[in-house]
């Protein structure tokens, strides 16, 4: 997502952490889990030159074999991970073979992953009573999320409230957290997380984030000094709609639920219906696809207001949008291959983010504008004010799936704080690292 030359400062962020996963099928049902990808796979493909490249290019235009990509063609040399269902899988091992293109299996099966996701978050149910018995070592429904930020406003009524900027397609309050210490129209950072709703990583490093900021207030001093000259506004479920529905039906499901007229399909690709560069190439004009860039720009509600929001406020210094899956730091342009007009500042605040990174854990992350650093992607939001946008993409360590955030997403904050201030962060310590983690996406 990309800002105008003349628009906002933008930081978009994506993280990921590492996990593993099995549970009767049987059971599943029982609880109403989302449906099942029975022996679905996931392969990671090397394609070491451009001509590889573009044969895998090919094969994701088959809408056919309704193949997943959670990290798609871009520069050779660089992993492809692509989810494969079992009728298709044949033909996409052929199709590689035939063409000299190495691939590897990474998991085995997906169901095996969801399934065990799924007895954790069983196993951990719980209402907390206030945000320090809330349990962040496991993934939360919509419900709970919106109850802890019920919980940290009512503990912190000073420094934290709850403002309803909309309502989602299906009617769910869209909410974001303002953390403030007083003052109208104060310089401000916003920061969204959970825009696809399958990557539940960044849900739970927003309720995290959020955790650490009314900790860290006041202790912290590279925070504080924030706090005392800017607001945050903080966007924990950015797409209610479609997590809710990943928790309900389909795991997968990354888009909006809107319907689009003339299709059977639902949804539109969120991340592709801002207005910079939309409908350019990294997009889909299939309702079917997984990057359907909708009819029109903005013409999905959750994007439309936080576009309207961001307008009103008009004094937006930083933009930081948290994904996974990757260890990827982007800054734009993702629609276009000429140089931001701040390349050189963006660059310097990616390096400082990225070391910043490195301190607490040595985690390494790449960093670069998006077109050159993956793939092109239309990727773009309109923030009227009057300094320069900045975007990153920063993602965490190699794994899929994860029972909660790793040292790499907890320390992110080190990261978006790097951007306004450098600041070497205190994460939380994580709980228990699965070997794939669930939080899935082509940013």
């Amino acid at each position: 997502m990309e800002a105008q030359p003349g628009g906002s400062r933008l930081l978009h962020v994506t993280i990921l952490p590492p996990g593993d996963c099995e549970w009767p099928f049987g059971l599943a049902q029982v609880l109403n889990l989302p449906s099942s990808l029975p022996r679905h796979q996931v392969l990671r493909i090397s394609a070491v030159d451009e001509a590889q490249v573009q044969k895998v290019k090919e094969l994701e235009d088959l809408e056919h074999l309704k193949l997943d990509f959670w990290r798609g063609p871009g520069r050779p040399g660089s992993p492809i991970d692509v989810r494969v269902p079992l009728p298709s899988s044949q033909a996409v091992k052929v199709f590689l073979e035939a063409h000299g293109i190495g691939y590897t299996v990474m998991i085995e099966d997906v169901q095996s992953l969801l399934d065990e996701e799924q007895e954790q978050m069983f196993a951990f149910q719980a209402w907390a009573r206030s945000t320090d018995t809330f349990n962040y070592a496991t993934y939360h429904t919509l419900e709970e999320i919106y109850g802890f930020l019920d919980l940290l406003v009512a503990e912190h009524p000073q420094l934290v409230s709850k403002l309803q900027i909309g309502s989602s397609y299906e009617g769910r309050p869209i909410y974001v957290l303002k953390f403030s210490t007083g003052g109208s129209k104060r310089p401000a950072i916003w920061i969204d997380t959970g825009i696809h709703s399958r990557e539940w990583v960044t849900q739970a490093s927003g309720v995290w984030f959020a955790k650490k900021i009314t900790q860290d207030y006041g202790q912290d001093s590279t925070l504080t000094a924030i706090l005392d000259s800017m607001d945050i506004f903080l966007e924990i479920v950015t797409n209610p709609d479609g997590f809710a529905f990943t928790h309900s039906k389909n795991r997968m499901w990354r888009k909006t639920r809107s319907l689009t007229p003339g299709s059977a399909c639902v949804g539109v690709d969120p991340n592709r219906n801002w207005d910079t560069g939309f409908g350019l190439a990294g997009a889909s004009s299939n309702p079917c696809s997984e990057t359907y860039h909708g009819k029109f720009a903005n013409s999905e509600v959750e994007v439309k207001s936080i576009v309207d929001f961001v307008k009103s406020h008009g004094n937006i210094k930083a933009f930081i949008s948290i994904h996974s899956y990757s260890q990827l730091l982007l800054y734009p342009y993702g629609y276009k291959a000429e140089a931001a007009p701040d390349q050189q500042e963006l660059d310097q605040l990616a390096k400082a983010a990225v070391t910043a990174l490195a301190s607490l854990y040595g985690t390494k992350f790449k960093y670069g504008s998006i077109i050159k650093t993956i793939y092109q992607s239309p990727r773009g939001r309109v923030l009227v004010t009057q300094t320069k946008p900045v975007e990153a993409l920063l993602t965490g360590p190699t794994a899929r799936a994860s029972s909660t955030p790793s040292p790499s997403s907890s320390g992110t904050r080190g990261a978006t704080a790097s951007c306004c201030r450098p600041l070497r962060s205190s994460p939380r310590p994580r709980r228990r690292g699965w070997r794939f983690g669930p939080s899935w996406s082509t940013p």
